[in-house]
């Protein structure tokens, strides 16, 4: 009998390097990150891509990670909401969920700040209008809809004043 090799799935997570070793091919990177990478900021909501509490980034894009198999994400940056902030300091996204409180319970609010700084750098955040529309993939239970339109459009407001992108004014990745 020969030996068997065990494939090894590597993403890059936050900026880090990571193996996953043995991966079941059949795992969602939403599974991957919570369960075998200790990343449990991506929430397990629905589990079926209808309330946006997973949202992460992968390759500067947002997904859903309960529907995108890990396997797909193979050699791909991907982006937690843990990865957000940088060396301490809150992602200017953040700091506006806090200064506007965007949040009640918190269980969407990883979601909604990747689906938020997604939507501001792809120039979807012209008007409380668009802003709801483009974040409509992310539901909240609590109803925090006017603080979360609110510190998105404080946060593409001051990203046009400053002509720079949200991670550019406020550190971390996006």
């Amino acid at each position: 009998m020969g030996t068997s090799l065990q494939p090894t799935l590597y993403l890059t997570v936050n900026g880090e390097k990571r193996e996953v070793p043995a991966p079941d091919v059949r795992a969602t990177l939403l599974d991957t990150l919570r369960e075998r990478l200790g990343l449990t900021g991506a929430k397990k909501g629905c589990d079926r891509g209808e309330c946006g509490a997973c949202t992460v980034h992968l390759d500067g894009r947002r997904v859903l990670s309960c529907l995108t198999l890990a396997v797909a994400a193979q050699d791909a940056d991907v982006v937690t909401v843990e990865g957000l902030a940088t060396d301490g300091e809150l992602h200017a996204m953040q700091r506006a969920f806090l200064d506007h409180d965007a949040f009640q319970c918190g269980f969407c609010t990883p979601g909604q700040l990747m689906s938020a700084v997604a939507c501001v750098r792809e120039g979807r955040a012209g008007s409380p209008d668009e802003i709801r529309e483009w974040m409509s993939g992310n539901l909240c239970r609590c109803a925090a809809y006017p603080q979360i339109t609110a510190a998105i459009a404080d946060v593409a407001e001051r990203a046009a004043e400053n002509e720079s992108t949200p991670a550019e004014s406020g550190g971390g990745r996006s």
